[in-house]
């Protein structure tokens, strides 16, 4: 092989476009050794497997490519909480970096996600391997397939860089923090999007409508053979034909695929009970998560969990091994993927009622092949107790059950329109943000809507990523004529945003807007009245309303504590005349029925 003398530095200097079409061809044809320009090496090889990037040298090492390569381009996206704009590299065979001309090539499309916990740096080191080795001819990006990569998605968290964070882990060296510039958890922001890095990746989403998304991770728990485990999209969640595919078809070719490649994986591990023969269960992923959301837009997910205690080079090569199986499958499979995705999308177009919540169905289940370590009790050095460890003398390999089939808990009947009145910015905000397409109206009109009433709202005790959720909502439902002003928006729900925009303003979705507290306002009673004031008037009102005053009193024959309690009654006259404001405990978003 011939060695290229043309330093490295004055090729990545030359104009992208001159270098690809006239001086690459030419020192190839002549030089084959010349491929070594394109070879670069990571910190992560340089360190022999035990340091991963920083950003700063992730986002230098795409720009290099970009720089050198036809295939490759950097994007400037959006900006972070860190004060840091998100990179998107792009990746195609041809050069092409559209995605509106991508889908209409039927290609399928694969966003890949690094660093949303920068403590779990994996997917960061093993996508530059990826990237750099495609482009070096080491790896074939399939034609009909395009990768997109977000490099770092948390930024503030990848520069905040120690040793300390991961007690649970096996390296690197040094590693980010999990959680960002504001200590959010981006992994819990995908709907109620705190933060920038949250909007960013939802223009991102919508921008690139991908046909599968990998949010690479490491996991934390018990300790067991594999090094890499794997959290895919609910199939049944995900619904239509395209869930029980996943399920049958393409999630097996990549358990195959990755065994096949000296990488034998099993689900992600959540364990039933500390007893191993009682099976693991299948995560439950609300669109909080990465993989929940993009089941609202009907994209299969995978969320790889390399092994904590695994060696970091090991569960930085398993995961590249997972992303280059998934590129060979998604390309062997994508007509049927495509198509199936495409059919999903009608269905729920065309479907009236949309599922909220869901149970685990234990009646149903699957035998998986689990390799961990049995169990024994040692007396603790720090506490002078027994405690459990795991005997890595006695491994074991077990058939276990699998529960990962789930039933519709809650499901809620699609209305034809949603009306949201302007003064709810924030939630017209990131409908906007996720392309939901709606329209303000002309003039001021009243409507006959049906009207959410909170009957009974319960919080937790403490906070939970900035937000004090609520543990239980008890609704009353009725239908009221409400004058709307112009300018307040009508929502369609025969659109592409069809199961997002339900499990949203639904309130009672389990990533609902109302569940995150946008419309807590309305829990709160603006205007009152003192005793003695109001009952001069609610004498008069009930005077004038003989069948409210006959209810007050059978009210009072029936229940001794209500009879005794004056502000309690001043309170049930106050609630039933129209003195009482009408917004309170009214959830803002008024459905217009079929």
């Amino acid at each position: 092989m011939g060695r290229c003398n043309t330093p490295q530095s004055l090729v990545l200097a030359m104009p992208k476009n001159i270098f690809a079409a006239l001086v690459l061809p030419t020192i190839l044809a002549l030089l084959p050794g010349c491929a070594w320009i394109f070879a670069q090496t990571t910190p992560f090889e340089k360190s022999g497997g035990a340091a991963t990037t920083t950003y700063a040298e992730a986002i230098d090492f795409y720009k290099q490519l970009d720089a050198a390569s036809s295939k490759v381009l950097v994007k400037t996206m959006g900006p972070t909480d860190a004060g840091y704009p998100l990179h998107l590299v792009l990746l195609s065979a041809d050069g092409s970096f559209d995605p509106l001309k991508w889908h209409k090539q039927n290609k399928a499309v694969i966003l890949i996600n690094n660093g949303i916990h920068p403590g779990e740096p994996d997917g960061i080191d093993a996508s530059m391997m990826l990237v750099r080795d495609v482009v070096a001819g080491k790896l074939k990006l399939p034609a009909n397939v395009c990768l997109a990569i977000v490099p770092v998605y948390n930024i503030g968290g990848s520069l905040n860089r120690g040793s300390y964070s991961r007690v649970n882990q096996n390296g690197p060296t040094a590693y980010g923090f999990r959680g960002n510039a504001q200590n959010l958890d981006l992994n819990r922001d995908f709907t109620k999007a705190d933060s920038r890095e949250a909007r960013s990746f939802a223009d991102i989403f919508h921008w690139l409508n991908p046909d599968v998304l990998v949010d690479n991770h490491v996991s934390d728990g018990a300790d067991y053979q594999h090094t890499m485990t794997m959290l895919t999209t609910q199939p049944d969640k995900l619904g239509g034909s395209l869930g029980p595919w996943l399920r049958n078809q393409f999630e097996p070719a990549l358990y195959q695929g990755m065994a096949k490649n000296g990488w034998e994986m099993c689900p992600y591990v959540d364990f039933a009970s500390t007893d191993f023969n009682k099976g693991m269960i299948g995560f439950y992923d609300s669109p909080r998560y990465s993989s929940g959301y993009a089941a609202l837009w009907q994209t299969i997910a995978f969320v790889p969990e390399t092994h904590m205690l695994k060696p970091f080079a090991d569960r930085v090569r398993s995961t590249y091994t997972f992303m280059r199986v998934l590129m060979h499958e998604t390309s062997k499979q994508s007509a049927t993927l495509l198509n199936l995705r495409q059919k999903l999308r009608q269905q729920v177009a065309s479907s009236d009622t949309l599922p909220l919540q869901w149970r685990l169905d234990t009646t149903q289940h699957q035998l998986i092949t689990f390799k961990g370590y049995e169990q024994a009790t040692k007396m603790s050095t720090v506490t002078g107790l027994p405690q459990m460890v795991y005997n890595k003398r006695q491994p074991f390999s077990k058939s276990i059950p699998y529960y990962n089939n789930y039933k519709p808990d809650r499901v809620a009947l699609a209305p034809a329109y949603y009306v949201v009145p302007q003064g709810w910015h924030k939630v017209l905000a990131l409908l906007q943000l996720n392309k939901v397409q709606m329209r303000p109206l002309k003039r001021d009109t009243t409507m006959a809507v049906q009207v959410y009433k909170v009957a009974d709202v319960k919080f937790a005790a403490r906070a939970y990523e900035g937000h004090v959720r609520k543990t239980s909502v008890r609704f009353d439902t009725v239908m009221q004529s409400i004058r709307f002003l112009k300018g307040d928006v009508l929502i369609p729900l025969n659109q592409v945003a069809k199961r997002f925009l339900v499990e949203m303003l639904e309130p009672m979705g389990d990533d609902s807007y109302f569940s995150w507290n946008y419309f807590d306002a309305i829990l709160q009673q603006k205007e009152g009245y003192t005793d003695y004031r109001w009952e001069e008037v609610a004498a008069d009102y009930l005077a004038t309303h003989p069948e409210l005053d006959a209810e007050l009193k059978r009210l009072r024959a029936a229940d001794a504590a209500f009879a005794a309690n004056a502000s309690a009654q001043l309170n049930w006259v106050y609630k039933r005349s129209p003195y009482y404001e009408p917004a309170h405990n009214r959830y803002p978003v008024y459905r217009i029925l079929r």
